[in-house]
Protein backbone atom coordinates (compact mmCIF):
# COMPACT_ATOMS: atom_id res chain seq x y z
CA UNK A 1 0.00 0.00 0.00
CA UNK A 2 3.20 2.25 0.46
CA UNK A 3 4.00 1.76 -3.06
CA UNK A 4 0.56 2.38 -3.82
CA UNK A 5 -0.08 5.44 -2.51
CA UNK A 6 1.90 7.04 -5.06
CA UNK A 7 1.98 4.95 -7.97
CA UNK A 8 -0.83 6.23 -10.14
CA UNK A 9 -0.61 10.02 -10.94
CA UNK A 10 3.03 10.05 -10.46
CA UNK A 11 3.88 7.26 -13.25
CA UNK A 12 0.73 8.27 -14.84
CA UNK A 13 1.61 11.81 -15.96
CA UNK A 14 5.09 10.72 -16.58
CA UNK A 15 4.20 7.61 -18.90
CA UNK A 16 1.55 9.51 -20.58
CA UNK A 17 3.43 12.51 -21.20
CA UNK A 18 6.22 10.62 -22.75
CA UNK A 19 4.46 8.20 -24.25
CA UNK A 20 1.44 9.35 -25.79
CA UNK A 21 1.96 13.22 -25.61
CA UNK A 22 5.99 13.66 -26.23
CA UNK A 23 5.99 10.59 -28.63
CA UNK A 24 9.33 9.81 -26.98
CA UNK A 25 11.31 7.55 -29.52
CA UNK A 26 14.00 4.72 -28.89
CA UNK A 27 17.06 6.17 -29.15
CA UNK A 28 16.46 9.83 -28.27
CA UNK A 29 17.84 11.72 -25.61
CA UNK A 30 15.38 12.82 -22.57
CA UNK A 31 16.28 15.93 -20.10
CA UNK A 32 14.34 15.73 -16.63
CA UNK A 33 13.97 18.71 -14.22
CA UNK A 34 13.49 17.74 -10.89
CA UNK A 35 14.73 14.56 -11.75
CA UNK A 36 14.57 13.02 -7.96
CA UNK A 37 11.19 13.96 -7.07
CA UNK A 38 7.98 12.13 -6.67
CA UNK A 39 7.08 13.00 -10.33
CA UNK A 40 10.97 13.56 -11.86
CA UNK A 41 12.19 9.96 -10.72
CA UNK A 42 9.43 8.01 -12.80
CA UNK A 43 10.01 10.29 -15.97
CA UNK A 44 13.89 8.88 -15.27
CA UNK A 45 12.29 5.55 -15.15
CA UNK A 46 10.04 5.30 -17.94
CA UNK A 47 12.58 6.95 -20.06
CA UNK A 48 14.57 4.18 -19.78
CA UNK A 49 12.16 1.13 -20.06
CA UNK A 50 10.88 3.70 -22.93
CA UNK A 51 14.64 2.82 -24.59
CA UNK A 52 16.06 7.05 -24.32
CA UNK A 53 19.21 8.23 -22.92
CA UNK A 54 18.11 10.16 -19.89
CA UNK A 55 19.74 13.50 -18.52
CA UNK A 56 18.54 14.02 -14.96
CA UNK A 57 18.86 17.62 -13.46
CA UNK A 58 18.50 17.97 -10.23
CA UNK A 59 20.05 19.50 -7.06
CA UNK A 60 22.96 17.92 -4.94
CA UNK A 61 24.66 14.74 -4.81
CA UNK A 62 22.20 13.05 -2.93
CA UNK A 63 19.43 13.79 -5.62
CA UNK A 64 21.93 13.53 -8.27
CA UNK A 65 22.54 9.67 -6.77
CA UNK A 66 18.73 9.10 -6.90
CA UNK A 67 18.24 9.91 -9.82
CA UNK A 68 21.30 7.57 -11.20
CA UNK A 69 20.02 4.88 -9.33
CA UNK A 70 16.35 5.05 -11.48
CA UNK A 71 18.39 4.53 -14.43
CA UNK A 72 19.86 8.17 -15.21
CA UNK A 73 22.73 7.94 -17.69
CA UNK A 74 24.08 11.76 -17.25
CA UNK A 75 23.24 13.35 -14.07
CA UNK A 76 23.96 17.15 -13.85
CA UNK A 77 23.45 19.79 -11.39
CA UNK A 78 20.45 22.20 -11.95
CA UNK A 79 23.04 25.17 -9.87
CA UNK A 80 25.71 24.57 -13.13
CA UNK A 81 26.65 27.76 -13.58
CA UNK A 82 26.60 27.36 -16.92
CA UNK A 83 23.76 24.80 -16.93
CA UNK A 84 22.48 25.26 -20.85
CA UNK A 85 26.67 25.24 -21.88
CA UNK A 86 26.93 21.53 -20.17
CA UNK A 87 23.61 20.57 -21.80
CA UNK A 88 25.11 21.02 -24.75
CA UNK A 89 28.14 19.05 -24.06
CA UNK A 90 26.27 15.83 -23.59
CA UNK A 91 24.17 16.68 -26.82
CA UNK A 92 20.73 18.28 -25.73
CA UNK A 93 17.38 16.69 -25.72
CA UNK A 94 14.83 15.49 -28.35
CA UNK A 95 12.57 16.03 -25.16
CA UNK A 96 12.14 18.01 -21.99
CA UNK A 97 10.34 16.29 -18.93
CA UNK A 98 10.06 20.07 -16.77
CA UNK A 99 8.69 19.91 -13.28
CA UNK A 100 10.34 23.15 -12.45
CA UNK A 101 10.17 25.71 -15.21
CA UNK A 102 10.86 29.32 -13.68
CA UNK A 103 14.80 29.72 -13.99
CA UNK A 104 15.55 25.80 -15.72
CA UNK A 105 13.51 27.07 -18.31
CA UNK A 106 15.38 29.19 -20.88
CA UNK A 107 18.65 27.03 -20.55
CA UNK A 108 16.72 23.90 -20.75
CA UNK A 109 14.53 25.15 -23.68
CA UNK A 110 17.35 26.34 -25.86
CA UNK A 111 19.50 23.15 -25.10
CA UNK A 112 16.40 20.82 -27.48
CA UNK A 113 17.43 19.86 -30.31
CA UNK A 114 15.64 20.78 -33.73
CA UNK A 115 12.03 19.34 -33.60
CA UNK A 116 12.54 19.08 -29.69
CA UNK A 117 9.68 18.56 -27.66
CA UNK A 118 9.12 20.77 -24.56
CA UNK A 119 6.86 19.21 -22.03
CA UNK A 120 5.63 21.31 -19.19
CA UNK A 121 4.73 19.20 -16.10
CA UNK A 122 5.03 21.93 -13.05
CA UNK A 123 6.35 24.96 -12.23
CA UNK A 124 8.11 23.61 -8.36
CA UNK A 125 10.40 26.89 -9.27
CA UNK A 126 7.68 28.99 -8.23
CA UNK A 127 7.69 31.38 -11.76
CA UNK A 128 5.73 30.74 -14.39
CA UNK A 129 7.83 31.69 -17.19
CA UNK A 130 6.85 33.44 -20.64
CA UNK A 131 7.87 31.51 -23.55
CA UNK A 132 9.64 33.78 -26.58
CA UNK A 133 7.32 32.43 -29.62
CA UNK A 134 9.35 33.61 -32.08
CA UNK A 135 12.20 30.91 -30.93
CA UNK A 136 9.83 28.14 -31.34
CA UNK A 137 10.88 28.50 -34.95
CA UNK A 138 14.01 28.44 -35.18
CA UNK A 139 14.41 24.86 -34.35
CA UNK A 140 10.41 23.90 -34.71
CA UNK A 141 10.40 23.00 -31.44
CA UNK A 142 7.05 22.06 -29.92
CA UNK A 143 5.93 23.17 -26.72
CA UNK A 144 3.67 20.53 -24.98
CA UNK A 145 1.08 21.77 -21.93
CA UNK A 146 0.44 18.38 -19.65
CA UNK A 147 -1.75 17.58 -16.84
CA UNK A 148 -2.82 13.89 -16.14
CA UNK A 149 -6.28 14.67 -14.40
CA UNK A 150 -7.52 16.55 -17.51
CA UNK A 151 -7.51 13.09 -19.54
CA UNK A 152 -10.36 12.02 -17.26
CA UNK A 153 -12.61 14.93 -19.11
CA UNK A 154 -11.61 14.08 -22.45
CA UNK A 155 -9.48 10.93 -23.04
CA UNK A 156 -10.45 8.36 -19.98
CA UNK A 157 -9.28 5.12 -22.44
CA UNK A 158 -5.77 6.79 -22.94
CA UNK A 159 -5.36 6.65 -18.58
CA UNK A 160 -7.12 3.19 -18.77
CA UNK A 161 -4.49 2.18 -21.32
CA UNK A 162 -1.45 4.09 -19.66
CA UNK A 163 -2.61 2.22 -16.35
CA UNK A 164 -2.68 -1.09 -17.49
CA UNK A 165 1.25 -1.13 -19.52
CA UNK A 166 2.24 0.61 -16.03
CA UNK A 167 0.67 -2.05 -13.51
CA UNK A 168 2.21 -4.74 -16.22
CA UNK A 169 5.94 -3.14 -15.76
CA UNK A 170 5.39 -3.28 -12.31
CA UNK A 171 4.44 -6.78 -11.89
CA UNK A 172 7.28 -7.58 -13.52
CA UNK A 173 9.41 -5.58 -11.37
CA UNK A 174 10.65 -3.41 -14.37
CA UNK A 175 9.46 -0.13 -11.88
CA UNK A 176 10.72 0.53 -8.53
CA UNK A 177 8.57 3.19 -6.54
CA UNK A 178 10.86 5.17 -4.59
CA UNK A 179 9.04 5.98 -1.29
CA UNK A 180 12.07 8.05 0.87
CA UNK A 181 9.83 8.75 3.84
CA UNK A 182 6.69 7.16 5.63
CA UNK A 183 5.23 9.50 8.29
CA UNK A 184 2.20 9.01 10.28
CA UNK A 185 -0.67 11.50 10.22
CA UNK A 186 0.06 13.74 13.15
CA UNK A 187 3.55 14.46 11.33
CA UNK A 188 1.87 15.95 7.89
CA UNK A 189 3.32 19.43 8.67
CA UNK A 190 6.66 17.62 8.73
CA UNK A 191 6.20 16.18 5.35
CA UNK A 192 5.12 19.39 3.58
CA UNK A 193 7.97 21.09 5.30
CA UNK A 194 10.05 18.40 3.42
CA UNK A 195 8.72 18.89 0.19
CA UNK A 196 8.84 22.58 0.36
CA UNK A 197 12.56 22.34 1.52
CA UNK A 198 13.58 20.26 -0.98
CA UNK A 199 14.98 17.41 1.24
CA UNK A 200 13.15 14.38 0.53
CA UNK A 201 13.35 12.07 -3.41
CA UNK A 202 10.68 10.24 -4.95
CA UNK A 203 7.57 10.22 -2.96
CA UNK A 204 6.67 10.98 0.65
CA UNK A 205 3.58 8.53 2.29
CA UNK A 206 1.51 9.49 5.04
CA UNK A 207 0.40 6.47 6.59
CA UNK A 208 -3.58 6.63 8.34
Amino acid sequence: MTEAAGFQIAYGTSHLALEHAARLKPGETLLVTGAAGGVGLTAVEIGKLMGARVIACARGEAKLAAARAAGADEVIDSDHPDLRGALKELGGADVVYDTIGGPLFTPCFRACRPEGRYLLIGFAGGEVQQIPANHLLVKNVSVIGFWWGGYLKFNEPALTRSLETLLGWYAEGRLKPHVSHVLPLDRVEEAMTLLRERKSTGKIVIAI
